[in-house]
């Protein structure tokens, strides 16, 4: 099922939905549930230091502690003066069964943490905005002593201090082993510094009904099942003329890596027919790739059109000064395309089709948007709406992780959130692959839609492969090795974990398989 990303404003709505129902109790009860659940199967020694909040995160973590004291595990809680009344409620419920609630202060805080085998951060919820009063600057702050000490830390739905809406935070927060998000995901666990310092997300969906939290979702993050499901499947007959007849344009003298690693990512994503038009002399990085080089764009374009069109382009990936209007001839040709790089450009806002596919990096983005790149990364969800709006077609803000948005039937824009990854695709070549695995499955009869949140997560899971066997040290052709295997485990065929002796893939790029086998002599 997807998980859905909610704003504060989101989770207000749902809650006051729940409390007109009856439920918002309810709720409260099944949160404070999920949150000690969670500190037992991780945290199952010692004794449980809860933190309470006044407001509605401080009640679940009463919740919590009182389910943790049935589970016989020694609990204290340190708590702010009730504002909520569940909280008030659950408070008068964990003194009922032998829990003690004593005033949080940091000087309390100093001498329960003495002991404390795990911390549970109930103070501040998705409501909360910057900046932190002092006295709970001073707490925070106590707390993330304590656990750069060792001190374990679970979070309830985010960590304290923390904007629920940005990537980066403003001032001081909790930094978190695992943070319990509640309902939906948030934008500040998703991305960023405000992700890192949320650690491993939990997430506990609750028993709300589903249309109440998809009509107020941001956006969704599909499961691998779900884009499993969108890959093409090819039937018995299929032959490389029925696989995707793609083109890549790019390369320009000093950057013709770029269009051979997307040739490269469009054969191992399932491509029929790969050709490299360039101006440059582009590598041969494999010999299943055809390349075509010409002497001058504004010449070789009508007569590329004269061939018959493929069945998806792609292009930008190095293409150099001349890349704005080889776009817009491209995008006149109405196939599906993927723009990369330096197709990029503000000026080709309005020349997009529904076919389309624009993947700019954040610094690209904020190029597009005439706005600061932080301003891209602080939300990229929002970036991503306005790249769409701007832009037409679909959008794949690239990213860790990365965005897709593309317009809905109503009008609006939908967003869809990748998973996955690995901090190794840090490195040059990786958007290029990616470039070329959308444009094959665009090849393959995917749509625009299908083929971004298909692709972003077969790059991604690639990219964890390949992460297993050379760490942070990966290159783009790593990854491309790896996609036919990401492709296995995505549709479900192959066991996500590594091979079953246990030992890691020891993939190479496909030119150093060419040189290695080479005859002695060579």
């Amino acid at each position: 099922m997807s998980e859905y990303v909610l704003d504060p404003r989101g989770a207000r709505e749902i809650d006051a939905r729940l409390e007109r129902a009856g439920l918002l109790d309810l709720t409260m009860e099944e949160a404070g549930r999920a949150v000690a659940d969670a500190v037992m199967a991780r945290h199952p020694v010692g004794p449980a230091l809860l933190l309470a909040g006044g407001g509605a995160n401080g009640g679940d973590a009463l919740v919590a502690a009182r389910h943790l004291l049935a589970l016989g595990r020694e609990v204290h809680v340190l708590a702010q003066p009730a504002r909520h009344p569940l909280t008030r409620l659950n408070r008068r419920r964990l003194r009922t069964v032998g829990g003690e609630v004593r005033p949080l202060t940091p000087a309390a805080l100093r001498r329960a943490l003495a002991g404390a085998g795990v911390v549970v951060d109930g103070l501040l919820g998705t409501g909360f905005t910057p900046p932190l009063r002092s006295a709970l600057a001073t707490v925070v702050d106590v707390v993330n002593t304590a656990h750069d000490a060792g001190t374990p830390v679970v979070s309830i739905d985010l960590p304290s201090g923390l904007d629920a809406c940005s990537a980066h935070p403003d001032g001081p927060s909790v930094t978190a082993d695992q943070t319990v998000t509640l309902m939906g995901l948030k934008t500040a666990l998703l991305f960023g510094e405000a992700a890192a310092r949320s650690g491993e997300m939990i997430l506990a969906p609750l028993r709300a009904p589903p249309g109440w939290v998809r009509g107020e979702a941001l956006g969704t993050r599909p499961s691998d099942a779900q884009v499993g499901a969108l890959l093409p499947r090819r039937s018995a007959d299929a032959h490389k003329g029925t696989a995707g007849r793609i083109w890549i344009l790019g390369g320009h003298p000093g950057t013709v890596g770029a269009a051979a690693l997307a040739g490269l990512g469009a054969l191992r994503a399932g491509a029929g027919l790969v050709t490299v038009h360039s101006e440059a002399e582009v590598p041969l990085v494999t010999p299943e790739l055809m390349m075509r080089r010409h002497a001058d764009w504004s010449s070789a374009l009508p007569g590329l059109h004269g061939l018959g069109l493929p069945d998806a382009v792609a292009l930008g990936m190095g293409l150099g000064p001349q890349a704005r209007a080889v776009a817009r001839t491209v995008l006149g040709w109405r196939v599906p395309t993927v723009l990369d790089a330096d197709a990029l450009h503000p000026e080709l806002a309005g020349h997009g089709h529904d076919a389309c596919i624009w993947t700019p990096h954040p610094g690209e983005a904020a190029r597009l948007l005439g706005t600061p790149s932080g301003a891209v990364t602080r939300d990229p969800l929002a970036a991503a709406r306005r790249l769409q709006e701007l832009l037409g077609g679909v959008v794949v803000l690239k990213g860790g992780p990365s965005v897709v948005a593309f317009p809905d039937s109503s009008g609006g824009v939908t967003l869809s959130v990748a998973r996955g990854g690995h901090p190794g695709m840090a490195s040059g070549g990786m958007g290029d692959t990616l470039s070329g695995i959308l444009a094959a499955l665009l090849g393959q009869g995917l749509s625009a839609q299908d083929a971004a949140v298909a692709g972003v997560r077969l790059h991604a899971r690639a990219g964890e492969r390949a992460g297993a066997a050379h760490g942070y040290g990966l290159i783009a052709t790593d990854v491309c090795a790896e996609l036919g295997a990401a492709w296995l485990d995505l549709r479900g065929t192959l066991s996500p974990t590594l091979p079953p002796d246990g030992s890691p893939r020891r993939s190479r790029p496909q030119i150093l398989q060419m040189v290695t086998s080479a005859p002695p002599d060579c």
